[in-house]
């Protein structure tokens, strides 16, 4: 699925621009790390796959733009936590500790 993108943002609209799915995303730690805050993924499309290709593309970003993602939605969390393939763009914020913007 193709996304329309913006900084701090991939997303879908319908022709009627009604949002269809969305993932937001802001630079933390001076730029160097995405913080992934949001997944949104109308019912019409769910189980087809789209969050994990939103996630995905935001991970494609960062890899080329040689950053770091902390996962802080619960549905990219366990994306990272489960797919190996993301370890490389991975940021661990240590437990309990806050992230700085």
């Amino acid at each position: 699925m193709a996304f329309e993108f913006e900084p701090g943002r991939f997303y879908q609209v319908d022709q009627q621009d009604h949002l269809l799915a969305e993932v937001t995303y802001q630079p933390i730690k001076d730029g160097a790390v995405y913080a992934l805050d949001h997944t949104f993924v109308d019912p019409s499309l769910r189980g087809q796959g789209v969050a994990h290709q939103l996630v995905a593309a935001v991970v494609e970003l960062a890899r080329r733009e040689g950053k770091q993602i902390l996962p802080l939605c619960p549905y990219a969390k366990k994306e990272f936590d489960r797919l190996a393939e993301y370890a490389d763009v991975y940021y661990k914020n240590p437990e309990g500790a806050q992230y700085e913007q």
